[in-house]
C-alpha cells in the first residue's frame, strides 16, 4: 500500500470520525457564544462595540458554513436520508411555532434547521436519481455557485463585476421565501433558504461521497479532542436547549443593568 493509500485508508466499520465530531463541536461552542453576544446586544441592550459588521457577519458565517458543509459531508453516511430530512423538518416547524409564541425576537422562518431538512431531502432525491455530486471538482463547482448566489436575497447573482440583477416577480409574489427570494415584509430571526445554502451542503456531500468511496484521510480518525467531540455528537440537543438558557441569563443581565 502506498503512502497516499495509507493516508486515505478506509474508515474501519464502527470507528468514529473524531475530527468531524470535534469540528462540529467547535462550531456549536462558537454558535452558543455568538447567540449569547446577540442576546446581550439586541435583547438586553448591552453595548458591545466589537459585535457589529463585519466581524458579526464573519463570525456568523464561520459557524453556519462549517455546520452545513459538515452536515453535507456526513449525510452520505446516513442509512435513511429521507427519514433524517423528515426529522429536521419536524424540528424546524416546532422551532417556528415556539419562537412565534415566545415573541422574544422575530420568529424563525426557514432557519438553518429548515435548510438541513431541505438539503438532506435534495441529497436523498439526487441519490435516487443517481445524480449525486461526487469529488473535489463537483465540490469546487458547487462552492463557486454558492458564493455566486450569496446575495440572491437582494436580487443579485454573481461575483465582483460579473453580476446579474434578477427580475422582481419572484420576490413580489411572496411564495418563494423558502427558496431564497424573500417576499414583501418577510422577517426571520434566522434565515437560511435553499439558495444559496443547499449548494454549500451539496459541496460537502460531494466530498463526503468521494471520501466514502476511496477512504477518509486517516487524520479524521486519529485526531482527538474529547471535550469538543462530546459536544459535537449532540448538535441538535445543544441547538434546542442553548437558546432558552441564554435567554434566561440575558434576562438576569438585563434586570441587573436596568
Amino acid at each position: 500500500m502506498s503512502e497516499q493509500d495509507k493516508s486515505h485508508a478506509e474508515k474501519p466499520r464502527g470507528e468514529r470520525l473524531h475530527l468531524i465530531d470535534a469540528l462540529r463541536g467547535f462550531s456549536i461552542v462558537s454558535m452558543v457564544g455568538f447567540h449569547f453576544c446577540y442576546d446581550l446586544v439586541y435583547i438586553a441592550g448591552m453595548r458591545l462595540d466589537w459585535f457589529r459588521p463585519p466581524l458579526e457577519d464573519v463570525w456568523r458565517a464561520s459557524i453556519s458554513w462549517t455546520f452545513l458543509a459538515i452536515a453535507g459531508c456526513m449525510c452520505v453516511m446516513s442509512r435513511n436520508n429521507l427519514r433524517r430530512a423528515g426529522k429536521y423538518a419536524a424540528l424546524a416547524l416546532a422551532i417556528y411555532v415556539v419562537t412565534s409564541i415566545a415573541g422574544v425576537d422575530a420568529a424563525i422562518s426557514f432557519g438553518i434547521i429548515f435548510c438541513m431538512a431541505a438539503s438532506t431531502f435534495i441529497a436523498w432525491l439526487l441519490e435516487k436519481l443517481h445524480a449525486s455530486p461526487k469529488g473535489p471538482g463537483a465540490a469546487l463547482a458547487l462552492f463557486v455557485c454558492f458564493i455566486a448566489f450569496l446575495h440572491v436575497r437582494a436580487g443579485i447573482v454573481g461575483v465582483g463585476p460579473w453580476r446579474l440583477v434578477l427580475p422582481r416577480w419572484p420576490y413580489e409574489v411572496g411564495l418563494f421565501s423558502w427558496l431564497g427570494f424573500p417576499g414583501p415584509g418577510f422577517v426571520s430571526g434566522d434565515y437560511y433558504p435553499v439558495l444559496p445554502y443547499s449548494l454549500l451542503f451539496l459541496a460537502g456531500s460531494a466530498m463526503g461521497s468521494w471520501w466514502k468511496e476511496r477512504g477518509f484521510p486517516s487524520v479524521f480518525s486519529t485526531f482527538r479532542c474529547p471535550p469538543l467531540e462530546a459536544i459535537g455528537r449532540h448538535p441538535l440537543e445543544v441547538y434546542v436547549a442553548h437558546q432558552p438558557l441564554l435567554l434566561a441569563i440575558t434576562y438576569v443581565v438585563h434586570s441587573t443593568l436596568a
